[in-house]
């Protein structure tokens, strides 16, 4: 089986040597870049399976990084941030990062979370060959074989992550989902440890089919209501 390759972007040469190093470790083929520009470049001549990306980075940062990257070719991004400020998290998730991790980070759950992330490029692959499904939750269309939603008669672009998480929601419509449970089922987590994760991106998603549409449980987790 060919290696996933795993393009790797920090401007800090020993953090990123260790996050390289143990990802080859770990059986992937790395690419590394350490500026804005540079990534782009690398992105475009090696066609990563996978970016871990950084956000604060000379040239340019790594939300426009994502954004170039993502414009020509959808990719799962993984992005590092310094700071746990949920502005900097939600301006990453809306240019199209799936994940992020705060800095300091544990080795190991920055493996787990790029491993998640490829299953879930796996998962979604297995889905589009299957039989398509059209789900509708008032003027709320998700059609789960070609991965289009639309509002109305607008069409409404998510990140893969934040799609996965629509279809569990809409899915089952007015019925609580709990955050430990959105965290299997979408993030291909074992534990419960990246509940702010799920919050995150409830309000990511939010911002791009209407406030009015997942309700809060507080303490539990979130549901699909119609508006």
């Amino acid at each position: 089986m060919e290696l996933r390759r795993v393009l790797v972007v920090e401007d800090e040469p020993v953090i990123n040597d260790a996050v390289a190093e143990r990802l080859r470790a770990e059986g992937f083929h790395v690419d590394q870049a350490y500026d804005g520009p540079g990534a782009v470049a690398q992105a475009v001549e090696t066609e990563p399976d996978l970016v871990v990306l950084d956000v604060m980075l000379p040239g340019f940062d790594g939300h426009e990084v994502c954004r170039r990257i993502q414009a020509s070719k959808p990719v799962p991004v993984l992005m590092l941030t310094a700071r746990d400020d949920e502005a900097d998290v939600l301006v990453g998730l809306a240019v199209g990062a799936d994940d992020y991790l705060t800095k300091p980070f544990r080795m190991r759950e920055m493996v787990a979370r790029v491993r998640a992330l490829l299953r879930r490029v796996d998962r979604a692959a297995e889905l589009a060959a299957r039989p398509s499904a059209r789900l509708v939750v008032g003027d709320l269309v998700v059609d789960t074989g070609t991965r289009r939603v639309t509002v109305g008669e607008e069409e409404v672009r998510l990140t893969p992550t934040e799609f996965d998480l629509l279809v569990r929601l809409a899915a089952n419509p007015g019925e609580v989902l709990t955050r430990e449970h959105l965290l299997a089922e979408v993030w291909d987590w074992p534990d419960a440890s990246g509940t702010r994760t799920v919050d995150s991106h409830v309000r990511a998603l939010r911002a791009k089919v209407g406030t009015g549409r997942v309700r809060t449980v507080h303490g539990v987790g979130y549901a699909l209501e119609q508006p």
